[in-house]
């Protein structure tokens, strides 16, 4: 990548414009989208991350036709996963490294005659030899496997997974809650995430999953706006009944534990630590806050004068000075084009 300037902004720099409705109800809004050859709810899909999903959790979004990826860290049990879900008739989706173990795996997968729907290839810097070998590895044993790799930052890094064979890619390097690569190597793309997105998205030929930087319902609709298919979210979806760890106390209030994949929490040890531990409000069951996050996105479709998510990714929108949030945010550029 040219070491040039660019538009840089991120979510809370942008407001959507709103255009002519053209539905009577916002509910006649179809938020269903597809990822390879299997349709989903709502383009969300919690982060692979131990303090958001496990097992439990997992079955229950299967069921419930939303996309899901199984968190690594516990690589021992993998296969027995996917077994339990084809059982079940249903999708099956998890995610490897690409250590000898992760090898191990997928040969064991093709010994046992399981091929996952879905295999993310979960490494904090994605564009690597090591990624790309993995993804040929996987797509010569188990052909028929939809390969996410990732996580990326660059149209340069986009080209590269998508030639080695990735089927989509992971964009997002230290914008979550729960990271600190930025504090800790100066890398990454926290307060730039949604031009990342936006960047990445135009060199795209497959599609785009945005990891990291949601704050707000919002923010999904404007990742989909500069070209995500699917978003990727921890701390919106972390703090529930259903996510793993216990509902404590704090000052009064009912808080969970969330945490990164590099934190030391996850690791177990203090060696490469690009994560920390956050704590967040209890918020209730995962049902609701997954059915407000569609039909928030619903909402988006209707001001976007549209009937599906596609709609969302025409809209013009404008740059403001200051966040959004402030009450007397500037505006000091816009956009009334498809760029």
């Amino acid at each position: 990548m040219a070491n040039n300037s660019f538009n840089v902004f991120d979510y809370e720099d942008i407001q959507l414009i709103p255009q002519k409705c053209i539905i009577e109800h916002r509910y006649q809004a179809n938020t269903s989208t597809q990822l390879g050859s299997h349709t989903f709810k709502i383009p969300v899909v919690p982060a692979n991350m131990s303090s958001i999903i496990d097992e439990k959790l997992a079955i229950w979004l299967a069921q419930n036709n939303y996309f899901y990826v199984m968190h690594r860290f516990e690589p021992e049990t993998r296969l027995a996963f996917v077994q339990k879900m084809h059982q079940q008739q249903l999708i099956a989706s998890i995610s490897v490294g690409v250590q000898a173990q992760d090898y191990q795996l997928i040969d064991q997968l093709v010994q046992a005659q399981l091929a996952p729907e879905y295999i993310t290839i979960d490494i904090a810097h994605g564009y690597a030899e090591s990624v790309a070998k993995m993804i040929k590895y996987i797509k010569e044993k188990l052909p028929t496997t939809f390969v996410i790799a990732g996580n990326i930052a660059t149209p340069d890094a986009v080209h590269f997974l998508e030639e080695a064979g990735a089927d989509a890619t992971k964009v997002g390097i230290g914008p979550g809650r729960a990271c600190i690569t930025k504090i800790k190597t100066g890398f990454g793309t926290a307060g730039w995430q949604l031009a990342a997105i936006r960047m990445c998205a135009k060199a795209a030929r497959k599609p785009i999953i945005a990891d990291g930087g949601i704050r707000t319902n919002g923010d999904i609709a404007k990742s989909l706006r500069f070209g995500a298919s699917f978003v990727m979210i921890g701390s919106l979806l972390a703090g529930h009944d259903e996510n793993p760890g216990e509902v404590l106390e704090q000052n009064g209030h009912k808080v969970k534990i969330y945490y990164g994949s590099a934190s030391a929490l996850q690791k177990g040890e203090r060696k490469n630590i690009e994560g920390k531990k956050v704590i967040v409000p209890y918020k209730g069951s995962i049902v609701d806050t997954l059915k407000e996050m569609q039909e928030d996105l619903q909402s988006a479709i209707s001001y976007a004068g549209g009937k599906e998510l596609e709609d969302l990714r025409h809209v013009n929108y404008v740059i403001i000075k200051n966040s959004i949030y402030n009450g007397d945010a500037g505006v000091i550029n816009h956009d009334l084009s498809n760029l």
